[in-house]
């Protein structure tokens, strides 16, 4: 049985403390891809660090902001995507429940445009907080596939979702899924086979060794195909408040000897993209 895996940092942008560590990550080998939120605070020097240490980033598409953070503005004028004061919600069901596909599809292609003009030609697309997949209203899988299609990209839409869902899917999302899974296939868009990465708040694990053994059991259930691991790797104190605790503890957990051991016990090939 031939596993292949990413090993993806997602969230390159997001805040300044993690760019750097990103990049570490990225020259150690730790990691085999990053995502660029291209209207993140903190996008120039993220792209510009890991790109020096070898990783070409994928897109991290983004429609929405996040609570807690100055919200984020996007690259382009589409009313139905912003608040009242221009900026992206920072409650994607928001985006769901507003956004309209040709703004969607005119903002995908300017974050897409951001990164061509560094030179950056990623090899994959994704959605932050889900936005595109319809999980928070309406489905922007149809832009997505289409502006991945037109460029040689591949989409973060697994072919069996119930890793990273923990379970089946409900027989209408079932149906959906089938439809989207053809559509990218129609197109051209490669898929990963499968896609994990924590969904527990530390609270819920209780420390790092829970986390640690978490992902231990994910990289045995992962199947055979190339899928998709990933995380939000961040230093301790770069990002406030209980998700910090999490990022820190995937960033120690990517340098952690005992989860390497782990990926060679399992046989993986770790590649860049599926």
């Amino acid at each position: 049985m031939t596993r292949r895996l990413v090993i993806t940092a997602d969230d390159l942008g997001r805040e300044a403390g993690s760019a750097l560590a990103i990049a570490e990550l990225a020259a150690d080998g730790a990691i085999t891809a990053t995502t660029a939120i291209v209207v993140g605070p903190a996008v120039e020097e993220g792209v510009a660090a890991v790109t020096a240490s070898g990783l070409v980033p994928h897109l991290h598409a983004t429609l929405s902001s996040e609570g807690g953070m100055t919200p984020w503005r996007p690259l382009t004028t589409g009313r139905s995507l912003v608040t009242a004061d221009g900026t992206l919600p920072d409650d994607p069901v928001a985006v769901g429940q507003r956004a309209q596909p040709a703004d969607v599809a005119a903002e995908l292609a300017a974050q897409l445009a951001w990164l061509h003009a560094r030179g950056i030609r990623p090899a994959a697309l994704d959605s932050h907080s889900g936005t595109l997949y319809g999980l928070t209203g309406r489905s922007f899988l149809g832009e997505a596939l289409a502006l991945a299609a037109r460029h040689g990209m591949g989409f973060r839409l697994p072919r069996d979702p119930e890793l990273y869902l923990g379970g089946a899917l409900v027989p209408e999302l079932r149906e959906l899924h089938a439809q989207a899974v053809a559509a990218a296939d129609a197109a051209g868009v490669a898929l990963p086979a499968s896609i994990a990465t924590n969904r527990r708040t530390a609270d819920d694990l209780g420390g790092y060794d829970a986390l640690r053994e978490q992902y231990r059991r994910i990289l045995g259930a992962l199947p055979a195909g190339t899928s998709e691991l990933f995380l939000h790797p961040a230093p301790e104190h770069a990002v406030a408040g209980p998700d910090g605790i999490i990022r820190a503890w995937e960033l120690r957990l990517l340098r952690d000897e005992a989860f390497r051991g782990a990926l060679e016990a399992e046989g993986f090939e770790l590649v860049a993209e599926w």
